[in-house]
C-alpha cells in the first residue's frame, strides 16, 4: 500500500522523493508553458484582423522606403565602433560580480576595481582623443 504525503494545501500527495517530486513539477510547467505558448498563438491566428495592404507587403527600413541594394559592404568604422562597443560592454561582466561581493573584498577589493575603472577610463579617453568614436 502506497504511503502518501499531506501538504500545506491539503491534498494527500503519493509520497516520492523529493527530486522525483522536483521533476514533476518542472515537467508540468514545462507542458503549461507550451500550452500556453500554443493556445496564445491559435487565438491569434483565429481572432486578429485579415485584412491585407499591399503597401504593408512591401520592403521597407525602419519606415523609409528601401533606395539602394542591402548587399553593399560595411565601412571599416563600423566594425571599429561594435568591437568598442562590446569591449566597454565586457565591463559591465567584470563590475557586476564585484556589485555583489563588495563588502566581502574590502579595501583590497576597492583598490583593485578602482585599477580595473582607471585603466578602462584611460582607453575611453585614448580612444577618444585618437578619434576613434567619431562617426564621419
Amino acid at each position: 500500500m502506497p504511503t502518501f504525503l499531506l501538504l500545506n494545501s491539503g491534498i494527500m500527495w503519493p509520497s516520492v522523493a523529493a527530486s522525483n517530486l522536483d521533476l514533476l513539477s518542472l515537467t508540468i510547467f514545462i507542458i503549461l508553458t507550451i500550452v500556453v505558448g500554443v493556445v496564445l498563438l491559435l487565438l491569434s491566428e483565429l481572432l486578429g484582423p485579415r485584412r491585407r495592404d499591399p503597401e504593408k507587403e512591401t520592403i521597407y527600413e525602419c519606415g523609409v522606403p528601401l533606395l539602394d541594394s542591402a548587399r553593399e559592404p560595411f565601412t571599416v568604422k563600423f566594425y571599429l565602433v561594435a568591437i568598442l562597443f562590446i569591449l566597454f560592454d565586457i565591463e559591465t561582466v567584470f563590475l557586476l560580480p564585484y556589485a555583489v561581493v563588495y563588502k566581502k573584498l574590502g579595501i583590497v577589493g576597492l583598490a583593485e576595481m578602482g585599477v580595473f575603472l582607471l585603466i578602462l577610463a584611460g582607453g575611453l579617453v585614448y580612444l577618444w582623443k585618437r578619434g576613434a568614436l567619431e562617426w564621419d
